[in-house]
């Protein structure tokens, strides 16, 4: 998804044109909040996880995992739309 800008000739002939790839409307905070929002009323307490934040190109990708590798589990997992905001797809592990 971009945005395209043509550059038109005084016979309205392109001249030239380029595509300026359009940057996610959500940002990585907004990601993040939005994960908590959620995890939080499943997991009340997520000061046990850690979160890795990478915006792929299926949206923000936000992974909780336990801070002590000795325990079992882990943490929730999300996928959320980097325009809307919305929560794409969600799993959880106790």
């Amino acid at each position: 998804m971009g945005i395209t800008i043509t550059v038109r000739g005084p016979k309205g002939e392109a001249v030239s044109s380029a595509t300026k790839k359009q940057g996610p409307a959500i940002t990585g905070d907004q990601a993040l909040t939005i994960a908590q929002m959620d995890a939080s009323k499943a997991y009340r307490d997520l000061s046990n996880y850690r979160f890795q934040l990478i915006l792929e190109a299926d949206g923000w990708d936000v992974d909780y995992e336990l801070k002590d590798a000795r325990l079992k589990g882990g943490g929730p997992h999300y996928i959320i739309d980097a325009q809307t905001g919305d929560i794409l797809a969600e799993r959880y592990e106790q």
